[in-house]
């Protein structure tokens, strides 16, 4: 029998640590399709704050008649939340880490889970960069860790980015597949490198298009429009970097300037110099090009397809994602 065909088991009740806007994202497409779902944050403010955005995106699904308020009912209602602590995760058959993209944060909810969970329990990690096998080294059965990468916001981008470790069994990738193509997801797989398939990609081109706006080649207008238009891209890579946010981006370029050793991946002192400068794409109001704050939620109802990534927080004392 093959691999694909013996780990069909499907978790009906799975756990998502952290509540920003990539894990109400799993949670959302977890819990419209029927699964369980534990989500736990630091704080019951961050916890709050990501339940209130779920609503709100389904309130516009169920306006757009694309859902009906019935669905959307049961949805949230199959959320139970927790904070602090991650004691509630021990009823989680299968758990999806979607915190900061930040390894230290990350391996500090890895061994915390890796106390509080069963042994047969698959841990996943939703990071875009960081290496799975570093992850995993953090807990007693790396065996059961596995990369599983959404992409933003997870409830409409179809792809889902699955990364095995040195030590990931067999059996938890199949699981990972399977619960993706449960989800309603296609499946990509990359080797454990870092920024795997989308974000080795994607990212130095935004990072190129920071040169070219720096040495002032052209308008960031232009950069986008030339993208937009002569590659069929749906957003030019400035304006998708907003969307991503200037800070996340620069985070990613910097894990694949130190692991590869590449000066290819060196990050451009202008997208530098933005982050410095608070200026960090739309979930601020401001970055290459100027939002307004209030309608943050109204650009991504709009334009779903920009956002490719999470938005993560600085504070690596933390592991809420805002």
């Amino acid at each position: 029998m093959c691999a694909s065909m013996m780990y069909q088991h499907l978790p009906t009740v799975i756990g998502i640590v952290g509540s920003g806007q990539m894990g109400c994202g799993i949670a959302h497409v977890a819990a419209q399709r029927g699964l369980t779902v534990l989500l736990n944050d630091f704080s019951a403010t961050a916890i709050e704050r990501g339940l209130s955005g779920l609503q709100k995106s389904l309130e516009r699904l169920v306006r757009k008649g694309t859902v009906t308020p019935d669905d959307a009912a049961a949805t949230i209602g199959r959320i139970h939340t927790s904070h602090g602590s991650l004691e509630a995760m021990r009823g989680a058959e299968f758990i999806i880490e979607a915190v900061a993209e930040d390894e230290s944060v990350k391996k500090e909810v890895f061994r915390n889970l890796d106390k509080v969970t069963r042994v047969g329990t698959i841990l996943a990690s939703n990071t875009s960069s960081i290496s799975i096998t570093r992850i995993a080294s953090a807990t007693s059965k790396p065996h059961r860790v596995v990369g599983m990468h959404f992409m933003h916001p997870a409830p409409v981008v179809p792809l889902v980015e699955l990364a095995k470790g040195m030590h990931t069994s067999q059996q938890t990738y199949e699981s990972a597949r399977s619960l993706a193509q449960h989800l309603g997801k296609s499946v990509c797989v990359s080797m454990d490198r870092p920024g795997f398939l989308v974000y080795r990609l994607l990212m130095p081109l935004i990072n190129e298009a920071f040169f070219l706006l720096s040495e002032g080649v052209g308008t960031a207008e232009d950069i986008d429009r030339s993208m937009r238009l002569g590659t069929n891209m749906q957003s030019g890579p400035l304006r998708m970097a907003d969307n991503i946010g200037l800070d996340t981006c620069l985070n990613i370029m910097r894990t694949l300037h130190t692991q590869f050793g590449d000066s290819k991946y060196r990050p451009c002192p202008l997208l530098v110099q933005y982050v410095d400068g608070g200026l960090l794409g739309v979930k601020n109001g401001r970055g290459v090009f100027q939002y307004d704050p209030l309608i943050h939620d109204i650009i991504h109802a709009q334009q779903p397809h920009v956002n490719l990534t999470h938005n993560i927080s600085n504070a690596a004392s933390s592991y809420n994602v805002h």
